[in-house]
């Protein structure tokens, strides 16, 4: 038996992409349902992105989502730029007039939108299974899943919205052809870890060592978080504590500074890809998020990216669904792919910038450094670092 209903808007994915649409299309009173592949504890657990820019911050305060990331995030207005044995500091509010970024984990941004969906009386299906969308030449496309319990939903909607990440679904039911992939695959990995103990530094140190690119940034006063450069096929089993602190270590450490270590409670590899999809609209189908691009995380943009997807959606789905003005839902993928690729460029250089390529000449590794030497001269250079490092677009809400 299929138990059949109707909504406004089927969201595929209850990440922080899908479930911030879901939120700001409720602020304009539009119905959505929201499916999980995943369970609730999952979502809430896994361990992705920390560094939200000051759009994203206002952004999150302005719709009611702030009160703690204001109370708990970590509010930084500069990174350190690493190499050659010496630590240089960019000021970010003084190159951009005032902007900053704040520490907040991803899985805290999650507990705080599915509490706050929850509580509104939001519909939120976690682990479900055999999800499709379908009649996608419709006006009136559908979302089938089969819940926890085993029962078949189909769902009548005026617009699906795939948030479901690189490997959902939404992205491959597009027509054969349609979409177009750009993706360049980096020859290095990051191991990444979060460590019981207080962070050593006050900000982010991006390091760019000899041996391969190291990253010091943290998650509270008391945890850190901490990333190695390692060959693409890397293996964690072959990385003990022991190695990883050493390794850091010895990529980080400058005369009158000492890491310090504590237990690791969490630990993985991430590969390093760039991905952008195009179009990211087909019809009454929408990708935002992991579902259209990925960018490494050297630049910090994924989940920001993915914030301003949403945003740019809700506004477009509004006057679709509210105001029956096609105009920005049909702007939305040319709209949101200018900005997608600013940020792509961004991290392609940041982190071509910092790591250490393995099949690199000495002219690469000299263009590198010279290239770090610029911005850390010259007031031009750090200003462009520090401008899309901090949110080259605006995000409101209003």
């Amino acid at each position: 038996m299929t138990v059949r209903s109707r909504t406004q808007v089927g969201i595929v994915g209850a990440g922080p992409a899908g479930l911030l649409l879901s939120h700001l299309l409720a602020l304009r009173g539009i119905d959505s349902v929201v499916v999980e592949n995943r369970s609730r504890a999952y979502c809430e657990a896994r361990q992705r992105a920390g560094l939200l820019e000051a759009g994203t911050v206002e952004l999150l305060r302005t719709v009611g989502l702030g009160d703690r990331m204001d109370s708990e995030g970590l509010e930084h207005g500069g990174i350190y730029l690493q190499f050659e044995g010496e630590r240089h500091h960019l000021d970010f509010r003084d190159l951009t007039g005032g902007r900053w970024v704040t520490i907040y984990a991803q899985t805290e941004i999650v507990k705080d939108l599915i509490q706050a969906r929850l509580a509104a009386g939001a519909a939120i299906e976690f682990e479900v299974s055999d999800t499709e969308v379908g009649a996608l030449e419709a006006d009136q496309p559908v979302l089938r899943y089969t819940d926890a319990a085993g029962t078949r939903h189909e769902v009548t909607c005026d617009a699906i919205a795939g948030c479901d990440g690189f490997h959902g679904i939404c992205r491959d039911s597009m027509p054969a052809g349609l979409v177009q992939v750009a993706e360049r695959v980096y020859p290095y990995a990051w191991i990444g870890i979060l460590a019981s103990v207080p962070p050593s530094t006050d900000e982010l140190i991006y390091a760019r060592h000899e041996d391969g690119f190291a990253l010091h940034t943290m998650r509270t006063p008391q945890v850190s978080r901490l990333y190695l450069q390692v060959p693409a096929d890397e293996q964690i089993k072959n990385w003990t504590d022991e190695r990883i602190w050493s390794e850091l270590r010895r990529r980080l450490t400058v005369p009158g500074w000492e890491l310090e270590d504590g237990p690791i409670t969490e630990r993985a590899i991430t590969p390093m890809r760039s991905f952008v999809a195009s179009p990211m609209r087909y019809r009454r189908l929408f990708l935002a998020g992991d579902a259209a691009h990925i960018v490494p995380p050297t630049g910090a943009k994924g989940l920001n990216l993915a914030l301003a997807d949403v945003t740019a959606l809700a506004r477009a789905l509004t006057s679709l669904l509210a105001d029956g003005r096609p105009e920005a839902a049909d702007a939305y993928s040319d709209t949101s792919l200018g900005r997608v690729w600013r940020a792509t460029h961004f991290s392609w250089w940041m982190t071509s910038m910092l790591h250490v390529d393995p099949h690199a000449d000495p002219f690469g590794a000299t263009l590198q450094l010279a290239q770090l030497r610029y911005v850390i001269s010259s007031r031009a250079a750090a200003t462009t670092l520090a401008e899309n490092y901090t949110g080259y677009f605006p995000l409101a809400w209003d």
